[in-house]
């Protein structure tokens, strides 16, 4: 067991810490956290009770984790979570709350890339190699898909779900749900075509891109999706829309053409 630990860094006695660990300067761990194998804390991370981090991730300078939620309601003895996969990258000044709820789970997945001062609310759920830019902010209970790229300044509001292969425009303010594979941006926020780049680098291209680019259009007309056949891909866009939403979904923009790569 190889670990770097700076004799400035500040850790609870019951931290159950992995394999080849590099802590840096005035690290403060508390009780109640495990970290994974080959993890890399930067000088003045602070990680809070109840937080859970996998193998390999890397967090920069200054990031918070495990913090009491932003709810007023909330009591500080509640016992909640904050569970972290494998293999993030937590820019400067990233920070994520534990659940707000007794035994609730504030959960992100692997892979994921958040930039600087970026923020994770309590409840939330982040799902694999997705990207938040700088300044990202989303409220509590916000679902966020797999290789999800939420540009600068993006802000949701509580209860949003944002599927999986979004792309969501910098500066745009999320007030409800995102379909899966599309871009959306402007103010006030609409879908405006699918997500072509993110798509092809899924290898998600020919036959399996058109019959998606078919119910987009079918989307935005409120037709039904039933004509189309059953890629692996509709299958999740149908069973995606089939989950009631707390907050409704984004509408189109009414622009021709605007489904074609």
């Amino acid at each position: 067991m190889s670990q770097q630990i700076h004799p400035t860094a500040c850790i609870a006695p019951d931290v159950k810490l992995g394999n080849h660990i590099v802590i840096g300067p005035f690290v403060v761990i508390e009780n109640n956290v495990e970290i994974g194998d080959d993890c890399r804390l930067g000088a003045h991370t602070v990680i809070q009770p109840y937080v859970t981090l996998g193998k390999g991730n890397i967090l920069h300078p200054h990031v918070v984790l495990g913090d009491l939620p932003q709810d007023t309601s909330f009591k500080a003895e509640t016992v909640s979570w904050l569970l972290i996969g494998d293999n993030n990258v937590f820019r400067e000044g990233f920070t994520a709350h534990r659940s707000a709820k007794e035994n609730g789970e504030t959960r992100i997945g692997s892979g994921c890339f958040f930039m600087n001062n970026s923020h994770v609310a309590h409840d939330c759920t982040i799902g694999n190699n997705t990207i938040f830019a700088n300044n990202v902010a989303i409220g509590g209970h916000v679902e966020v898909g797999d290789k999800v790229f939420l540009g600068g300044n993006v802000v949701a509001h509580q209860f949003c779900r944002i599927g999986s292969y979004a792309i969501v425009q910098g500066t745009t303010g999320l007030s409800m749900d995102v379909i899966p594979f599309t871009l959306i941006g402007g103010h006030y926020a609409k879908h405006y075509k699918l997500n072509t780049v993110g798509l092809r680098r899924a290898s998600i291209t020919g036959a399996r891109y058109n019959i998606l680019a078919s119910a987009f259009r079918l989307l935005k007309n409120r037709q039904s999706l039933d004509s189309l056949e059953e890629t692996e891909e509709l299958r999740f866009l149908k069973n995606w829309l089939a989950v009631k939403s707390k907050r409704g979904i984004h509408g189109f923009i009414d622009v021709a053409k605007t489904d074609e790569p």
